[in-house]
């Protein structure tokens, strides 16, 4: 637990790691609360037709009984894995549970993955049994074939495609389930990430994965819980932001959790569930909040009670921040990690941690640096890799089949993450740019995030991504794929307009030579723009006007 303080060395000094040698991450997510207080509020699911479903910790902990027992009648052991396809949900929540009070592996993959990121996580990891939905299974019918360890697929809409009803089979379990016991370092939670270099590989993490991630998410929501507090997030549960930054650790600290699907982010309905639910504490990542930034202010329309707003993913940027100062009286404490090693930076404004256009402080009880290649770490001002000293409860503990992968990883006992930042002279981090998308432009090094989050504080663009376009003057200029506000009209008047504000917002060798007017803003399911689409489309057109010129 995170203690009380009003400054951050006040905080620092007083905190310490304590790990027990036996821990289940189930056990801690429901199962004390279910036996202390079972009608403790834990999930409100707002349903797809507009009514809400109550989860008390006690219906929680006995539905993961029961999906515990038919696991193990299908013979799910130790260490197998179980896939996790659906959406928000008490199914997803109690899958969790279930397979963690089972010393299993939990495995969770995104509600939107199509079918070849599926088959290969589901290869790669030899997964025995999938919990689905309708639309999960007729996707796993189409690729079982190339699943020969899959046996068993249950789906919580019924029998269908191959899968066997989820239902019928818990209806007739036991509710009365004994966790198997489980150390700290016991593996129990598998990540795919997400394949910026090579493909995706599964970052498995141990039980004491959520007891590191606590004092985080208590940093970035000053202090959770306070009475009232009720948490949510749009993020995908499947992603380690949406599962590691809210679900569970909000579960282990007694804090009940908004599940609601969105099929893809809309600010208006977000803004109206956070008002209808009272929602006080949310996560929401850097892209979601420039698109509620463009919706407007929520005051004059809907119920406001959010208390804290954490950010992460990527970089939130100076505009963002300010907005929501000004806007929602709110100070954004923004976050960083990775799925191999998650909440090791942070801002907590309550206790004077904060500061706009930076990506945090190291976590009380991390320690992170910035180091050059060969692991030495560099003095303030200086540019290099963001890098997590080992050992640390949140650190992964390697990728699955995967030694030389993990290996490579670390430098010495830092675990590099691939990502370059500055610290300043108070300690904090500013983010410059993953490692393949930074900018080389005149001799100038130039993270995208920035120019990305000054675009979209222009008041026609509705969000932008930034690359890097090969120049044979230059190396590269900052070239910029806008997408616009309904109602703005593209044309060369407002380009330049455009490149103005940026100019005029950040720097002559920043501002976007060339800008394209698109459509839409390819995402990631964690809600990151995808900008190697647009990296690509930037090499192909250098390479043509190269040919012409020739």
């Amino acid at each position: 637990m995170l203690p009380h303080g009003t400054t951050y060395d006040e905080i620092v000094s007083a905190f310490r790691w304590t790990i027990p040698t036996h821990y289940n991450m189930g056990v801690d997510a429901c199962e004390k609360w279910a036996a202390i207080d079972p009608d403790r509020l834990a999930i409100l699911h707002h349903r797809a037709d507009g009514a809400t479903d109550r989860w008390s910790y006690g219906r929680l902990s006995k539905a993961a009984h029961r999906l515990a027992n038919v696991l193990t009648a299908a013979g799910v052991r130790r260490g197998d894995r179980v896939a996790i396809l659906l959406p928000q949900s008490p199914e997803t929540a109690l899958t969790h549970v279930a397979v963690y009070l089972m010393a299993a592996v939990a495995l969770p993959l995104a509600d939107l993955f199509g079918v070849e990121a599926l088959v290969h996580r589901l290869a790669d990891s030899g997964a025995r049994v999938i919990v689905t939905n309708r639309a999960g299974a007729a996707k796993i019918a189409e690729i079982r074939a190339k699943l020969p360890a899959l046996e068993l697929v249950l789906s919580v809409d019924g029998a269908c495609d191959g899968a066997v009803d989820y239902q019928r089979r818990v209806a007739v379990a036991s509710e009365h389930y004994e966790a198997q016991v489980t150390t700290a370092d016991d593996p129990a939670l598998m990540i795919y990430t997400s394949g910026t270099t090579g493909a995706p590989k599964g970052a498995l993490h141990a039980h004491r994965v959520l007891l590191g991630h606590v004092p985080g998410v208590q940093f970035a929501h000053e202090f959770l819980p306070v009475a009232g507090d009720i948490a949510w997030t749009p993020a995908d549960w499947a992603w380690a932001g949406g599962l590691l930054n809210i679900l569970l650790p909000c579960l282990s600290l007694g804090v009940p959790v908004v599940a609601a699907r969105f099929e893809r982010f809309d600010p208006d309905a977000a803004w109206w569930l956070m008002g209808h639910h009272g929602i006080r504490n949310a996560f929401i990542p850097p892209t979601a909040l420039k698109l509620l930034r463009g919706a407007g202010s929520p005051r004059a329309r809907h119920n406001f009670a959010l208390r804290t707003i954490g950010s992460g993913g990527e970089s939130l940027g100076r505009e963002t921040y300010e907005w929501a100062e000004a806007a929602l009286g709110i100070t954004i404490n923004e976050f960083y990690g990775q799925t191999e090693c998650n909440l090791v930076l942070g801002a907590c404004a309550a206790a004077g941690v904060t500061r706009a256009g930076a990506i945090g402080r190291s976590t009380p009880g991390h320690r992170v640096g910035i180091i050059d290649d060969q692991g030495n770490e560099l003095p303030p001002g200086e540019t290099g890799q963001i890098a997590v000293a080992r050992p640390d409860p949140v650190m992964f503990l390697g990728y699955w089949n995967q030694p030389e992968a993990t290996a490579a990883k670390f430098v010495g006992d830092w675990m590099i993450t691939g990502d370059q930042g500055i610290r300043d002279d108070d300690g904090y981090v500013f983010f410059v740019g993953r490692d393949d998308d930074l900018i080389t432009s005149a001799g100038y090094r130039i993270g995208p995030s920035e120019i990305e989050d000054c675009l979209a504080g222009h008041p026609a663009v509705a969000l932008a991504a930034v690359v890097g376009k090969p120049d044979p003057v230059r190396t590269e200029i900052v070239k910029a794929f806008v997408k616009l506000k309904p109602g703005q009209q593209p044309g060369d008047r407002l380009a330049e307009e455009i490149r103005a504000h940026v100019r005029n917002r950040l720097s002559a060798h920043e501002y976007p030579r060339e800008i394209d007017f698109v459509t839409e803003i390819p995402l990631t399911t964690t809600g990151k723009v995808i900008r190697r689409f647009f990296r690509e489309q930037a090499k192909d057109e250098a390479a043509s006007a190269r040919r012409r010129r020739d």
